[in-house]
């Protein structure tokens, strides 16, 4: 456990100044209508690339996880909510992965 302590603790730091510095620097609103939209699409743009690898590796079968990939975009795609297309693409994953 305590060969831990370090790793956590520089993730702590890490978080923490990744919220304070823009509180430190950036007193005065925004203005900037691409920094705005910029700052807006960041937390997306990480999650995207922090869960889509994953996607692939999940199930330990690919091509019953790329099945449940391409369900969920088209379902993202048509506009339907996050648990639909959540639970759609699980369903998918699990049908197919009998199949193959």
């Amino acid at each position: 456990m305590t060969q831990y302590l370090p790793y956590m603790l520089i993730m702590a730091l890490v978080t923490y100044l990744i919220r304070m510095i823009p509180l430190t620097f950036f007193q005065k609103e925004i203005k900037s209508q691409f920094i705005k939209s910029f700052l807006f699409y960041v937390p997306y743009a990480v999650l995207g690339a922090m869960t889509f690898p994953a996607i692939f590796t999940a199930s330990g079968n690919m091509i019953a996880s790329t099945c449940g990939a391409i369900a969920a975009l088209f379902l993202a795609y048509k506009g339907k909510g996050l648990l639909s297309v959540a639970v759609a693409a699980c369903v998918v994953v699990y049908l197919v992965s009998f199949v193959c």
